[in-house]
């Protein structure tokens, strides 16, 4: 006998993204069409390709929302001491060079950058962000990561990234011109942010499971 699949009724997007993940549109769609579709699901998280892919996020599960927070607060907290530039979270989409737009879990963007910066308060950033890192959730590829930091972040401009892998402790740092240095084990471990954040350290071990 087949085995019988039941397939709840799907009514939204989001629904569709919290039942099976990630979903993709197969129509590509303008940057005109993409924000319109943005401002009727202001409650999705969304991200459009170069060529116009559309990829509707699925929601943070408890683990991925507590260390997306928890990496937010301390560089909050960091940039409460230093009040250099602007931080951003997973909702700012940014309009990158290359015609994609991009949301990172978290963004920081150098106040000479944000001086330049042409969006209005009610656009999406028109910038790239000097630094950007990325936590991987359960619903994530690692190679589709891998190739995000570095086709589309570090190919933009960014001039550290960070890449953050819970699942198999392991984290990845990206550099223009150079080549992933590759951290393995969270324990005892801190990122450093190096000239681009002056003083910032993340401890790895805040980035681990349970």
């Amino acid at each position: 006998m087949p085995t019988v699949v039941t397939i709840p009724e799907i009514l939204t997007l989001e629904e569709l993204a919290i039942h099976y993940g990630p979903v993709e549109l197969q129509k590509p769609l303008s940057k005109a069409e993409f924000a319109a579709l943005a401002e009727r699901y202001p409650d999705l998280a969304m991200e459009r390709e170069a060529n116009g892919t559309v990829t509707v996020m699925s929601p943070e599960k408890k683990g991925s929302g507590r260390r997306e927070s928890r990496l937010f607060l301390l560089f909050g907290s960091w940039l409460l001491q230093t009040n250099l530039g602007e931080l951003f979270g997973p909702s700012t989409g940014f309009d990158l060079p290359d015609g994609s737009n991009k949301s990172p879990d978290v963004a920081w963007v150098s106040d000479s950058n944000m001086a330049v910066d042409p969006a209005s308060e009610e656009e999406y950033l028109q910038i790239v962000p000097d630094f950007v890192a990325e936590i991987r959730s359960s619903s994530d590829h690692l190679k589709q990561l891998q190739r995000k930091m570095t086709d589309t972040w570090i190919a933009n401009g960014v001039r550290l990234a960070w890449l953050i892998d819970p699942y198999d402790e392991k984290a990845y740092i990206y550099r223009p011109g150079r080549e992933v240095e590759e951290i393995a084990g969270f324990t005892g471990k801190s990122l450093s942010g190096e000239d681009v954040l002056p003083g910032f350290e993340l401890p790895l071990e805040e980035m681990k499971r349970g």
